[in-house]
């Protein structure tokens, strides 16, 4: 029985790191979003691209 309870606290503890690792890339995802929309609006073609890479490689 403890080795079936040290399994479920593996796997419950699993589950919660993809929930926080999702919850991560959400939000770095939101925040290249918005500074993607500042390279735009200042026409920064650079920071654009760095931006658009970033966001690519989270995806």
């Amino acid at each position: 029985m403890d080795k079936l309870k040290v399994t479920y606290e593996v796997m419950l503890g699993l589950a919660a790191e993809m929930v926080w690792d999702e919850c991560i890339r959400k939000h770095r995802s939101e925040e290249l979003y918005k500074e993607i929309d500042r390279a735009l609006a200042t026409r920064d073609k650079l920071a654009f691209t760095e931006l658009t890479d970033e966001l690519k490689s989270l995806e």
